[in-house]
């Protein structure tokens, strides 16, 4: 039957492209927002989720109605993302996280059922890290490591959905991409498909305080400064394995503070009803400064990451904000 997907697998993707009404009419162009939110998981890491499942299965390494395990160390979304796509098939899913992640996402992870890891936050270089502890956990369960920040199925997954899908969504007529960036998988991908189809295409890496992929893409050593409150994006130290296969095509890079964030996030939510979260507001508010770059009268496409609810505990709550010199919106301070 036309329409019928088959499953959490059959359901990723497919996401509608949504004109972002103030930004669009601020520059003069058309920006479009891709609504990553709206996957079965809730956010655009269900593509790497799938993609990095299936190179498993393709290599023999999990097997549909059989056991298995997978590990991952994340910030939480692609952890969701490999837990539903497991459930699916019968698999058991073992997620690693920096208990310094939101409320939501941490209960949401225990809620589907995914043996939930939590490890005080560490450099990258530390052997408490995140994706280091996930990668020994593996190791000692014989388990299959998920690795989406250098595993190559990542990229490869938004080169053969979410570049196609914005090439056809827009007829073609899409004159640069921006997005964050946490494992570079979505950028990375993207980039190959457009840049593939229309060389022209500008790609510019949208990056948060505190991460050094600003300084990486201009002078190819990473440099953070400040800090952020958004999760899952920005790297300090290095550029993943994702990301910096793709370094020749990426044009540009351009930073995106906090109370911009916030902005993009609390304007979209309460001027047009599209409720997302602070990755998809510092990609809203890139968008634009792209957009204004550019001139009027040009298509820039970014990614909605996912939906607001999974940082309700921190994005929306004022005490939160205020605590780290941050603005709240007079509706939010109204409501107490």
């Amino acid at each position: 039957m036309d329409g019928v997907v088959d499953g959490f697998w059959g359901a990723v993707g497919n996401t509608p492209l949504i004109r972002l009404r103030r930004a669009s009419e601020a520059t003069g162009c058309e920006i479009l927002g891709k609504a990553e939110f709206m996957n079965p998981g809730g956010s655009v890491k269900d593509r790497a989720a799938l993609g990095i499942l299936k190179a498993a299965m393709a290599e023999g390494r999990l097997v549909p109605g059989q056991a298995g395990t997978i590990v991952e160390g994340t910030a939480g979304n692609t952890g969701i993302g490999i837990a539903l796509a497991a459930n699916a098939l019968g698999w058991r899913s073992v997620i690693v996280v920096p208990e310094t992640q939101s409320r939501e996402k941490l209960d949401y992870l225990r809620m589907i059922g995914a043996d939930l890891r939590l490890v005080p936050p560490k450099p990258a270089s530390d052997p408490g890290h995140y994706v280091n502890v996930s990668r020994r956990l593996a190791e000692e369960l014989g388990a299959v490591w998920a690795n989406q920040f250098d595993n190559p199925a990542n990229a490869l997954a938004h080169e053969a959905t979410t570049g196609p899908e914005i090439w056809d969504q827009t007829d073609g007529r899409v004159d640069a991409f921006t997005c964050a960036c946490g494992t570079g998988g979505t950028l990375a991908g993207v980039a190959r498909a457009l840049k593939a189809r229309k060389p022209g295409v500008r790609i510019v890496l949208a990056d948060p305080g505190g991460s050094g992929l600003l300084d990486w893409v201009k002078t190819g050593t990473p440099k953070a400064e400040g800090s952020s409150i958004t999760e899952g994006i920005g790297q300090a130290a290095r550029a993943p394995g994702n990301l910096a296969q793709a370094r020749d095509l990426i044009d540009d890079a351009v930073r995106i503070e906090d109370p911009a964030m916030l902005e993009q996030v609390f304007d979209l939510q309460m001027q047009e009803g599209i409720s997302v979260g602070g990755s998809a507001g510092l990609n809203v508010a890139a968008a634009i400064r792209v957009a204004r770059d550019l001139g009027p009268g040009h298509t820039v496409v970014t990614i909605l990451c996912d939906g607001a609810a999974r940082y309700q505990s921190k994005l929306f709550n004022p005490a939160f904000l205020r605590g780290r010199g941050l603005p709240t919106p007079p509706w939010m301070d109204a409501a107490g």
